[in-house]
């Protein structure tokens, strides 16, 4: 499996982006997908997850409410819908993913695939 995260940019606090992760073959039907966010000098985070056969989301506390992760299998992508944008958002972004449930999601250890990451800019 071969991810390709797209979708980042600049933007104004407030505002909103739309990242994708394209996996390159067919994902497990019972496999997790992940996006994760670094800032440089911090340790990486979860942001959200989603059971990709289940279709559960998960999402970590600073963006439920503002985030949403969805999917469409038959493009073989993930979404991340961001809005309500905050500078603190600010971040390289990931998808990730692995095979199994979506517990201990933001276990970044048992991700088998990643991305190779996209730029979102908040100023």
């Amino acid at each position: 499996v071969q991810l390709v995260e797209s979708g980042g940019g600049s933007v104004q606090a407030g505002g909103s982006l739309r990242l994708s992760c394209a996996a390159s073959r067919y994902m497990y039907d019972n496999g997790c997908m992940a996006w994760f966010r670094q800032v440089p000098g911090k340790q990486r985070e979860g942001v959200a997850a989603i059971r990709t056969d289940l279709v559960s989301t998960y999402y970590a506390d600073s963006v439920e409410g503002r985030f949403t992760i969805s999917q469409d299998n038959a493009k073989n992508t993930v979404y991340l819908q961001m809005n309500s944008l905050k500078p603190e958002d600010t971040a390289m972004y990931y998808c990730a993913f692995k095979g199994g449930v979506c517990m201990a999601w933001r276990s970044q250890p048992e991700y088998n695939y990643w991305g190779q990451g996209t730029q979102v800019t908040v100023s």
